[in-house]
């Protein structure tokens, strides 16, 4: 009686092939992650019928009452709040869906086969990338129905698209480590909340910020929020209200770019090390 014995092929030595290997085990998790919306559809709300209720509820119920300092329509200052808020809500997403992975074992059985060690993360983190292109076609869409325009041409606001992904991108790798870190699922929602309701709220996302304190302020010009809300509303020719006075805003687009890389250069590398040294529960 013969058995059949199976020789793994080394793993890759140089760079450019373990880069080459990386990518073709990240698109492997990422298109299984985006195979289980199959069977999980409810999966989607968040990319789809949360950004509608937001669209609908700011525009027609708090937009009766905000009045914009400098004068114009707050549909048009809204909608990039809007479009920034449901993106970074990857963030949660991120999170949970990482320590379910962790909690459940699967990271564990990612772990045992010849896989890249970071090959998990960049799938996790394309998919949710793949739900936030998702959010913006559907948020596009209701925004043209309440009003909204884009007055800058394809161009520019194909730039405030950028920027928007870019921060997602960067939010769904903090996102990804806060998931690596906690307990359990629970937990990742609560600290994901903690987080984004802060950015969103003490931002220019849905008011001025002229109104608030001037500790709050502070943080609201600084708040990379704010950053990639100033630049879409100029990017889609959308500058409702007074000019901004505070040096991040009137850079922000730059700001924006910034923050993102810096996010990023310090939680992908969190990130994967915590991955690397991680212990399922």
């Amino acid at each position: 009686m013969s058995s059949n014995v199976f020789t793994l092929p080394p793993p890759p030595t140089t760079t450019l092939a373990r880069v080459r290997w990386a990518i073709a085990d990240g698109y492997t998790i990422a298109r299984r992650n985006i195979t289980h919306v199959r069977y999980v559809p409810e999966r989607l709300i968040n990319a789809t019928v949360q950004p509608i209720m937001f669209v609908v509820l700011f525009s027609y119920v708090f937009g009766a009452a905000i009045v914009v300092p400098g004068g114009g329509n707050y549909r048009a200052f809204l909608m990039a709040g809007i479009f920034t808020q449901s993106l970074i809500l990857g963030f949660v997403t991120s999170a949970i869906t990482m320590n379910d992975d962790m909690s459940k074992g699967v990271v564990d059985r990612f772990r045992s086969l010849p896989m890249a060690r970071s090959a998990v993360l960049l799938g996790r983190t394309a998919s949710v990338f793949v739900e936030s292109l998702l959010a913006v076609g559907v948020m596009m869409v209701w925004g043209l129905l309440v009003g909204w325009r884009m007055e800058n041409g394809v161009g520019s606001a194909l730039a405030a698209f950028g920027l928007l992904l870019l921060l997602a991108y960067a939010m769904s790798w903090l996102g990804t480590w806060v998931g690596l870190i906690v307990r359990t699922p629970d937990a990742a929602q609560s600290i994901g909340f903690i987080v984004i309701f802060p950015l969103t709220f003490v931002a220019n996302a849905f008011v001025p910020t002229e109104g608030m304190p001037a500790w709050m302020r502070a943080f609201a010009n600084w708040n990379p929020v704010s950053a990639t809300v100033q630049a879409c509303r100029e990017l889609f020719g959308n500058p409702v209200g007074n000019p901004p006075t505070a040096w991040p805003l009137q850079h922000a687009a730059a700001v924006s770019v910034g923050w993102s890389l810096l996010i990023l250069a310090v939680f992908v590398p969190l990130a994967v090390h915590r991955y690397r040294t991680a212990v399922s529960r």
